[in-house]
């Protein structure tokens, strides 16, 4: 069969000459257009206009963030309308507020007079908002009480906090938004960071504001010094007397050799007197458990400087003969 030749597909120089010669038509006409529309006057457009709220920045703060741009409709010519439009060299309308703090919106209708001599040469021709809602509150100063975190700190086993616990500064200056302010409490918690604790504690500690509010509220004194002493409790037992109160003749313990232990903690400083008590395991008998014939082992005396007194055994069975 006789060969075939393929077609050629590339356009000749003459074809793609004249097509550049159209595109740079199309090109000129569509850009002697637009200039000469953008020339004209009578053009509307709505854009989203700059404004800056001006306050004073030492006596109010912004709690939430302020509107950027305030939606309007403009008339002009097309070249003051494209800069509007991109914001092109557009100086931020500015808002002025004597007392931002006095209510949280702004009529636009009360903006339209200076907003219009801002604008020239384009014309304002409307707000498309009623309002502009912010958030800006009055700046305050308040004190709080440095607390120590429970949760941030823990003991050695046995191990407690002696006395109190001091603070130096005893008082700390918090500044920020009154209503942010209003709604802390009293105490500001003071992190330790600590475990295992078994010696006396004089830290300087930096304080922090939580997250949320760190951009908001100021600590005027970032520093605190907490102190505090400890005080061990050893560990011990003792065999009790058995006292038995309002017991009938004819009631008794089912074993009437058992032996009443305790085990206890005792305040480390107050283990001398701990020798001088003697202690007792009362049992009386109004208030045993009729039910079962059992009696709860009551142990006198109980000071304070004692913890973890456990009996043993706590509870007895009555007999009845």
């Amino acid at each position: 069969m006789p060969e075939t030749k393929k077609s050629s597909q590339r356009i000749s120089p003459k074809k793609l000459s004249n097509l550049k010669v159209v595109v740079l038509c199309i090109a000129a006409a569509t850009t002697f257009w637009i200039l000469n529309a953008l020339n004209k006057d009578d053009y509307n457009t709505i854009v989203d206009f700059p404004v800056e709220f001006v306050y004073d920045q030492n006596q109010f703060v912004a709690v939430a963030g302020l509107p950027k741009t305030l939606e309007i409709e403009i008339s002009g010519n097309g070249w003051d309308l494209l800069r509007k439009y991109f914001n092109f060299n557009s100086d931020s309308y500015p808002i002025e507020l004597t007392n931002p703090a006095a209510r949280n919106y702004i009529l636009t209708g009360d903006l339209k007079r200076s907003l219009g001599e801002f604008l020239s040469p384009t014309q304002l021709v409307s707000v498309l908002k009623d309002s502009l809602k912010f958030n800006i509150d009055k700046i305050k100063t308040i004190k709080v009480k440095p607390v120590l975190d429970s949760s941030s700190f823990s003991m050695a086993n046995n191990f407690r906090i002696a006395d109190q616990i001091t603070f130096t500064p005893g008082t700390i200056n918090l500044t920020g938004p009154t209503s942010i302010l209003d709604s802390l409490e009293e105490n500001f918690p003071v992190t330790l960071d600590e475990n295992r604790i078994n010696k006396p504690i004089n830290k300087e500690i930096t304080l922090t504001v939580p997250e949320e509010l760190s951009k908001l509220v100021r600590i005027e004194q970032p520093k605190v010094t907490v102190k505090f002493d400890v005080v061990e409790f050893l560990e011990g037992n003792k065999r009790l007397k058995i006292k038995r109160l309002n017991f009938p003749k004819s009631v008794a313990l089912a074993d009437e050799d058992v032996m009443i232990m305790i085990s206890y903690l005792v305040d480390e400083r107050k283990s001398a007197e701990l020798k001088d008590l003697e202690f007792e395991a009362v049992l009386d008998y109004y208030k045993r458990n009729k039910e079962d014939s059992t009696i709860t082992v009551q142990v006198r005396p109980m000071p304070d400087f004692l913890e973890q007194v456990v009996a043993q055994p706590a509870i007895l069975k009555l007999k009845y003969e």
